[in-house]
Parts: C-alpha cells; structure tokens; sequence
C-alpha cells in the first residue's frame, strides 16, 4: 500500500461580536460624554444671565467673538481667568464710580504711605549720614496727627544756639542742611516751631522776651534749611511757643526743652490751617458788613475833642 501524504488541519477560532473587549471602549466613550454632557448643564446652571449672553455669542460666531472678547465667559472660581482684549469688546465697560468719601480715602492711603516712605528715607539718611550720625540723639522723628515731624533738641553739651541768641551753631546748620535735602523732594508745606526752656530770658530790653527768642530761632531755622535747598514755597508756618509747650514737663528747665520742630504738614493739615487763618471762616454776611463799615470815620467821631478835657 503506497503512502499516502497526511494532511493536518488547523481551525482557527474567532471570538464572538459580543464577547470580545470592544465595547469597553465604547462604554468610556459614552461615560466621557456623558459626564461632559451633565457638566455642561452644571456650568450653564451655575451661569449668570450675562454669561449665557457670552456663551451665546460666542457659539454664534466664535472666531469672531475669540478676536474680540474673552475667551473664559464662565468664571467657576479658583484662579483669575485670563482676558485677552486684542480687539474692540462687544460689551462696553462699566464705568467707575468714585465718590467724595472714596476719593479723600484714595488721597489719605497715599499720603500716609508717602510719610512712611519719608520717614524711612530720614531713617536712612540717618544711618547714612556721618554728619547726622554724631547728633543722632539730638533728632527725634514721629508721625503726629498733623504730619511727619522732625525735632532736634538741645542737649546739655550740645545747644542748638548761642544762649540767649538765634545764632545757630556750625553743627546745627550741618544738621539742616543734611535735612533740607530729603524735605526738598516732598511738596507739602513745612511748619517750623520754635521752643524755649522756662528759664526767663536775661536780657536788659524787657521787650524782648523768650516767645521773640523762640520765633527768632524758628526764623534761623527757616532760613538755613531755604539756603539748604527747600523752595520758600513750601514754607506754610512760622510758630514760637517759647516754654507754652514743654517736652519734659517734670523739668521745665531741662535743655530737651529748647528744640526747633518741623512737621511736614499733612494736606488736611495745611487746609485747616488755611481754612483757620483765612477770613473765609466768617459769614459771608459779616464779610459784607465789615467791608461796608466806615470805621474810620466812626472813630474820629468817638475821639475826644481838646477842649473838653480838663487838664
């Protein structure tokens, strides 16, 4: 019996349609959409009227509105969206509303922030400074209602003045003149005072006492710190309170008590002082009335004649 090849077959199964792993895949799919499907509902829903405006506009034409608008018309919290105006906005913006009370909080957060600013620069210049670091203990720097104010104050080896004169000594003006440098920069008014001790003023012109010593000396002060380079401009006031207003209260006689004090005035200030000073603060109606007031001939009226006194 001749041989006969053997033929082997080999079945090649296939898995069935509903069987294989396909349908996972279609499965994700459908949960992604899903899921996407019901946040979108939850963004439209959380949406305020304006923004469904943006969303709107921008599935009418969302080249158009990508160009001109914000891409981000839902907020939904976390970072600040990104706003891109490359191109003139459908929606005009609001206006901003300031009002009195706002704008004066405005000014005053500026100025205050601008006497801190001065005040760390004097702080620094005082560290600076080799001429104002030998009188460091002599310079005293607060902030008051009315401003930023410097004192330099008499110490018992080291007056400000000759005694009894408004002759300023060779340190005091080195002292002003490292001053006048930072003071100049600023545009608000200075107010210089002068002080005394309570010791009375020997002198033999019982006319001149320490309230002229004291205005004197803060006159001194005034014209140092101008040749210093402070504009004349920004001088606002010119006080002397002699010993009316003591720094150490317990020793009327102590020499912290002879000092010149400068305040760089707050604009508040300055206003109040102005609004004080100026004959603005009468009535209008007594403006008129002394403007109309013939007081002169009033008081030649009110004089009385020769003949009738009795010599």
């Amino acid at each position: 019996m001749e041989d006969r090849p053997i033929i082997v077959k080999r079945v090649k199964k296939k898995g069935g349609g509903h069987h294989g792993g396909a349908w996972k895949v279609a499965f994700a799919d459908f949960a992604m959409a899903l899921m996407a499907f019901f946040l979108v509902m939850w963004a439209t829903n959380q949406a305020t009227p304006e923004q469904k405006e943006d969303i709107s506009r921008y599935f009418s034409d969302p080249v158009g509105y990508e160009e001109g608008g914000n891409p981000n018309p839902v907020d939904l919290g976390g970072a600040p969206a990104v706003t891109r105006n490359e191109g003139p906005s459908d929606v005009a913006p609001e206006p901003l509303s300031l009002n009195e009370d706002n704008v004066k909080e405005l000014a005053e957060a500026m100025e205050r922030r601008q006497t801190e600013q001065l005040m760390q620069e004097l702080d620094q210049k005082l560290e600076e400074s080799e001429t104002l670091q030998k009188f460091k203990d002599q310079l005293l720097i607060d902030i008051t209602d009315e401003g930023l104010r410097i004192q330099i104050v008499d110490r018992s080896n080291r007056p400000m003045f000759a005694s009894g004169s408004d002759e300023l000594q060779p340190y005091s003006r080195d002292i002003l003149f490292e001053l006048a440098e930072p003071l100049a920069k600023v545009s608000n008014r200075l107010s210089i005072t002068g002080h005394t001790d309570r010791t009375p003023f020997a002198q033999t012109n019982e006319q001149y006492t320490n309230w002229e010593l004291s205005a004197d000396r803060a006159n001194a002060a005034r014209r140092t710190l101008v040749a210093g380079g402070v504009p004349e401009s920004h001088i606002g006031r010119i006080v002397g309170l002699a010993d009316s207003v003591l720094f150490n209260k317990e020793n009327p006689q102590a020499p912290v008590n002879r000092r010149i004090s400068i305040i760089v005035l707050t604009e508040a200030a300055q206003k109040a002082i102005e609004e004080r000073e100026s004959s603005d603060t009468a009535s209008a109606e007594d403006r008129e009335t002394m403007a109309n007031d013939n007081w002169m001939e009033r008081a030649r009226e009110s004089q009385v004649k020769e003949s009738e006194v009795n010599w």
